[in-house]
Formats: C-alpha cells, structure tokens, sequence
C-alpha cells in the first residue's frame, strides 16, 4: 500500500519541476488522462504533454485528503 501511495508522490514530484516532459513520463504508453481544467481526454504521450504545457504555468500541487488503496492481482488503485 505504502508503494501505491508513493506513486502520487513521484506524480507531484514531477509537477514541481515544472516540465511536461517529466510528468507526462509519469503516465504509461497507453495511459489516458481525463484533466481537470479540460474536456478533452488525452490518450497518448504528446498529448498528455500538451496539456501540461499550459497546465503547469499554474503552479499546481496535488494533496491527497483521504486515501483508500485496493490491490488486485496484477492491478492497484488508490481511490
């Protein structure tokens, strides 16, 4: 659980870097991101990156309030 919890750590880590090339290396190659700021589902690395392009120009910073991390065979998730 504690490896699960960590992944957003590294997710948040690459945000203060302020590059999009990093957190966009944060998602797998067939990773979609459904963004907060836009209705547009991105599905592919160039696009992930496109969004955080712009979306880093906020400063953003995630914070997790409440945790619930379910492990599956081969699957996790942190809902």
């Amino acid at each position: 659980e504690g490896e699960v919890r960590g992944l957003f750590q590294l997710w948040n880590a690459a945000l203060d870097t302020g590059d999009s090339a990093t957190v966009a290396n944060r998602y797998a190659k067939a990773g979609v991101l459904l963004p907060t700021v836009s209705d547009i589902p991105r599905t592919d690395y160039d696009s992930i990156k496109d969004y955080f392009d712009s979306f880093l120009l906020k400063k953003p910073q995630g914070e997790i309030l409440e945790s619930n991390v379910i492990v599956g065979t081969n699957w996790c998730q942190d809902a």
